[in-house]
């Protein structure tokens, strides 16, 4: 959906050339007074048509990560040093066929206190006219979960991942497209890192993403735009909007800005800490040995809201050949949440993503 020209229809097709990709991503996020994860990830991505209506994909992705990650809310006393490393690859097969494809994939990923493994499969539709396309999914995901705190911790999640949805081709430069999803799971969801922090065992999410995109033809210019709905069953409500602005220039540049923005209900049981000194670590006001059973001082499932603002920059130097940059900067306040305060307590959290990339078609 990029380009000068109107957008396409929602044919499956199956790719006509082989693509290989290299990437290297740098993230830092920070709060005031401590410069907290630092993540080096270089990845690789190769996808091969063959046999006519076939093509496989796969990626493989380092990540290295070192910093001070704070133990409790946003509390610096308490940080630990880290310096981990994760390992990640994921393997896909699809056949197309006249109207549909199917899909079915693997993924894995290890660290030395967490390992994840997922398969999924799905399928897509589209219409005579090729002006609608039907796709539905499913994947099971099995991870296991340690802790460096706690050697004796070994305990597993199982969760079973729906989606729906629908993309139309409204008009010659309007593609709308609308998805439902689930996610079921089950097993251990607390956070071993925090004290005290005990979650339900189980955990149901939901999502609706609506997206259309509108191409300008005299511009030669299309916006992306898009709105995410999540609520799961501990009781975090989040409303997500994007746009995007992809506007192709002369000798094969092409700039898209983005700009995010993201409201947050915290989960029923989170709490916003006390901080005594006498005990060195927030705890929830009146905490004892009788404190509810789910509580969570975890900012993630607190309440606040987040503007992500963003400019990707890519080249096409030679005829397949493509160069990009890109840069999104995070950043999350409990005062910028809409419709109601959010969760008192929270530091500013900021974050930058850097990447750099080369891909090339043959």
């Amino acid at each position: 959906m990029l380009g000068g020209t109107a957008l396409p229809a929602v044919a499956e097709e199956p790719p006509q050339q082989a693509e290989i990709a290299a990437k290297f991503l740098h993230y830092r996020d920070r709060q005031p007074g401590l410069d907290r994860i630092t993540v080096n990830a270089p990845s690789l991505y190769l996808m091969l048509p063959f046999a006519g209506r076939w093509s496989v994909e796969g990626s493989l992705v380092t990540d290295s990560v070192s910093g001070a990650s704070p133990r409790y809310h946003s509390a610096i006393s308490g940080a630990s040093r880290l310096d981990e490393e994760r390992k990640a690859g994921d393997v896909r097969l699809t056949r197309y066929n006249e109207r549909d494809a199917w899909s079915v994939g693997a993924a894995y990923s290890t660290e030395h206190d967490y390992r994840s493994r997922t398969v999924s499969a799905d399928y897509r539709r589209s219409s005579e006219d090729n002006n609608r396309s039907w796709n539905v999914g499913v994947a099971y995901n099995n991870d296991w979960i340690g802790s460096s705190d706690d050697r004796t911790l070994s305990r597993s999640r199982n969760t079973v991942q729906f989606i729906a949805g629908v993309t139309q081709a409204w008009t010659a430069v309007d593609l709308v497209q609308f998805n439902l999803g689930a996610s079921l799971g089950h097993g251990y969801y607390s956070d071993p890192y925090k004290f005290p922090d005990r979650r339900p065992d189980e955990r149901e999410q939901y999502t609706a993403l609506l997206r259309w995109n509108h191409h300008f033809q005299d511009l030669r210019a299309t916006l992306r735009s898009s709105w995410r709905y999540y609520s799961d069953s501990f009781g975090v409500r989040a409303n997500t909007l994007e746009a995007a602005w992809v506007q192709p220039l002369r000798a094969g540049w092409t700039l898209t800005p983005t700009l995010r923005y993201t409201t947050q209900k915290a989960a029923r049981f989170y709490y916003d800490p006390v901080y005594d000194p006498a005990l060195g670590a927030p705890f929830p006001p009146g905490y004892s040995s009788t404190s509810p059973q789910y509580l969570s001082g975890d900012h993630r499932l607190s309440a606040f809201g987040a503007v992500t603002a963003g400019l990707k920059v890519a080249y096409e130097f030679r005829p397949r050949w493509v160069a990009d940059l890109s840069w999104e900067h995070y950043e999350q306040r409990a005062g910028w949440r809409l419709g109601g305060q959010g969760s008192p307590g929270l530091a500013r959290f900021q974050a930058d993503w850097l990447q750099v990339g080369l891909s090339h078609k043959f």
